[in-house]
């Protein structure tokens, strides 16, 4: 009797596995005949993140770089060199456009177009890891259960500590021509190139030079990404419950809206600060010993409102630039799931 109770049990595992498919084997897809392999869990994410990311960062350049110039001609103007030469936002944008035509307008913009994919790649696989690093430090919590807002605003700081080694260089460069136009009228230096720029500094100052203002480029995207990555979760979820609709089937609206808000938070908290980073990274070597001293000469010479300038600039980039990062970021992730579904 027993022997033969063995034999079932045998017989009814050996029909069952016919019906086992490669489709049911995990992380693969069956489609017709061919097999995707799908990057799965934490990887998976991080990939996926970091590919979204990169494409966000070229939409924010391709939107924002024409007012980011406005905001750093307007930061690094100094009220020794006589009246500012604008009136404006739109005023130094069009006096530009006139003056240097469409190249003008995106001068600089190969440093930042160079750099946006690794910066914006980065930045979005460090939020995807400082997640995964609180979640990792949170063992009571349920770890299928979304995040707290406070989780996420310490996800998106952490996600500034990589991204800074490579915004640093990018942005010295990319202040540092920007600048050349309201210190050097002459026409020789209007074609120079990224790199031309890039050799000069380093000849001055070796690579200390080309590093310059890493510090204070992290004092300023450590709240920064804070405040971005937690103000966007923030503006997504009351938008998803106002509209009634399902976080996991975002609209294209509310992507911009949410990121459009949430670059113009950021900013609005971090504007001072790179206002002191622009001055410091555009000086002149030995001029200023540190933040400090730049924070200190700039309220003595030119008072708290210096802290401000390029406000006007800063705001009207914010939303259209963030906007166009979050829409990337979105679109990209959702043709991500949709190809490995």
């Amino acid at each position: 009797c027993h022997s033969r109770h063995q034999r079932e049990v045998f017989f009814v595992v050996v029909n069952q596995i016919p019906h086992i498919s490669v489709a049911s084997r995990p992380h693969q897809i069956m489609d017709n005949a061919e097999v995707k392999t799908v990057p799965s869990g934490n990887k998976g994410e991080a990939m996926k993140n970091f590919v979204a990311g990169a494409i966000g960062g070229v939409c924010c350049v391709a939107v924002g770089h024409p007012f980011d110039l406005v905001k750093v001609r307007m930061q690094t103007l100094s009220a020794s060199s006589g009246p500012p030469p604008f009136t404006g936002t739109f005023d130094c944008l069009l006096k530009t456009a006139r003056a240097e035509g469409i190249r003008g307008v995106y001068r600089g913009v190969t440093a930042p177009l160079v750099a946006v994919t690794p910066i914006f790649a980065v930045n979005f696989w460090g939020y995807e890891m400082g997640q995964q690093f609180v979640r990792y430090f949170d063992k009571e919590s349920d770890h299928n259960k979304p995040l707290t807002l406070t989780q996420l605003i310490i996800a998106g700081s952490l996600s500034s500590l990589p991204t800074t080694l490579i915004t640093a260089p990018s942005e010295r460069i990319k202040c540092v021509m920007q600048v050349q136009a309201n210190l050097d009228k002459g026409a020789a230096t209007a074609n120079r190139s990224m790199m031309s720029f890039a050799k000069e500094i380093y000849k001055e100052s070796g690579i200390r030079g080309i590093f310059k203002g890493t510090g204070a480029t992290l004092l300023r995207d450590a709240p920064g990404c804070a405040v971005y990555f937690g103000s966007y979760e923030f503006f997504k979820k009351e938008l998803c419950r106002l509209q009634s609709v399902d976080p996991s089937e975002l609209s294209p609206g509310i992507s911009l809206t949410a990121g459009g808000l949430a670059g113009m938070f950021m900013w609005s908290v971090v504007l001072p600060i790179d206002v002191l980073k622009s001055r410091f990274q555009t000086s002149p070597e030995g001029m200023y010993k540190g933040m400090g001293d730049v924070y200190r000469h700039l309220i003595r010479e030119e008072g708290y409102g210096a802290l401000y300038k390029g406000f006007g600039p800063a705001m009207i980039r914010a939303f259209p630039a963030n906007a166009a990062v979050f829409l990337g970021v979105e679109i990209t992730k959702r043709a991500w799931d949709n190809f490995f579904r």
